[in-house]
Parts: structure tokens; C-alpha cells; sequence
């Protein structure tokens, strides 16, 4: 019987994925196949490399960190997550900018062009999201950068400030907007808000 248990427990053992070790989170995560894997996405993926974790139909995937963190750890992978990232953006590699990433450092990032004040602020002429648009927000702080998709819970012109509601967590945050449909949230908020001004 003591054999029996101990042959089942190390057959576990042989089957459970070896740890790779800690992985890294790649600077600009891309596919040029559609089919998103490990290696895709990760620096160090080892022998998992090759293990398919997502389809990308259009120019970008978007994964939710946490579950991309359970496929990693199911492949023998593991990642810490040390900048507490909720999504992570995997693009087409023909569609995404060289030098930028879906999470790309703020160095590498083109920064946001800086918009003019309109003159007159609360016309309707001026504004450029209004209530129920579906924004696209680009979130960039500590190296970061992340894009959400959101709607808008009010109307603004360029330089003004606005609640986004996302689609997926169903919470609210601010932003700024900075042109139609596309918004700005964390500390380039505030520099495309007295930009604006």
C-alpha cells in the first residue's frame, strides 16, 4: 500500500510543470500569427514558449493579468506582476509602432501631443466626447502603459476632465480628454489638462 501511495505521488510530481522560473513581462508584447503564445508575451518563457494562451482576431488581444498570470503558472511559468497590472495588451507585430509596446516604458512612448485651449470651453461646438461615447483611455505612469476601453459617463472638450466608466470592470475613474474618443488618465492627465488650459 506505502509503495502504491508513494508511485501515485510521484506520479504527480512528474506530471505537475516544472517551475522555469521567474518571468518577465516583455517590453513590447506582439504575435504575427494570431495565435498569442507564452513566448509572445513573456522574456524567459523557456520551454513554454510555444504554449498558446489566446487567438487575436483583430490588431490587438487584451488579457486580464490575472488570468494570464493562472495560464502562466498552469505552463510551469510565474510571474509576479510587481507593477500590479490589471490588462496586458498584446498587438499584431505589423500593427504595433517600432519602439512602442503594449506596455512599453514611458521612455520608449511617444508622449501625447499638446493640445491648444479652445476658446470657448462649454459650447457644443467644442466638444469632442460626449456622454455614452465609447473612449479609448491610454493609462501611462511608472513605466506603464495601458489601454482601456471605457464610456463616457459626461461630455468634454479638449483639456477637460471626465468620468469613464469601464466596460469590463463596470467602475468609474477620471481622464482627460485629448481628442475624439481618446482619453488620458493617471499623471498624463494632469499634463494634458494644463496643456489645455
Amino acid at each position: 500500500m506505502r509503495a502504491l501511495i508513494l508511485g501515485a505521488a510521484a506520479a504527480v510530481l512528474l506530471a505537475a510543470p516544472a517551475l522555469a522560473g521567474p518571468v518577465s513581462l516583455k517590453a513590447n508584447p506582439v504575435d504575427d500569427d494570431g495565435a498569442v503564445t507564452l513566448g509572445d508575451i513573456f522574456d524567459g518563457a523557456g520551454s513554454a514558449a510555444g504554449t498558446v494562451v489566446g487567438r487575436r482576431s483583430g490588431p490587438s488581444v487584451v488579457f486580464e493579468a490575472g488570468q494570464l498570470q493562472a495560464m502562466a503558472r498552469r505552463a510551469g511559468l510565474d510571474w509576479a506582476n510587481p507593477d500590479g497590472l490589471r490588462r496586458v495588451v498584446v498587438r499584431h507585430a505589423a500593427a504595433a509602432p517600432a519602439g512602442t509596446a503594449a506596455l512599453p516604458a514611458a521612455t520608449a512612448a511617444p508622449a501625447p501631443a499638446s493640445f491648444a485651449p479652445a476658446p470657448r470651453r462649454n459650447a457644443y461646438a467644442d466638444r469632442i466626447i460626449s456622454r455614452n461615447d465609447v473612449v479609448e483611455v491610454l493609462y501611462q505612469a511608472d513605466g506603464v502603459r495601458l489601454t482601456i476601453t471605457g464610456r463616457a459617463e459626461g461630455n468634454a472638450a479638449e483639456g477637460q476632465r471626465l468620468i469613464i466608466r469601464n466596460l469590463q470592470s463596470d467602475r468609474v475613474f477620471d481622464a482627460v480628454a485629448v481628442a475624439p474618443g481618446q482619453a488620458v488618465a493617471g499623471p498624463a492627465a494632469r499634463t494634458q489638462q494644463f496643456a489645455a488650459r
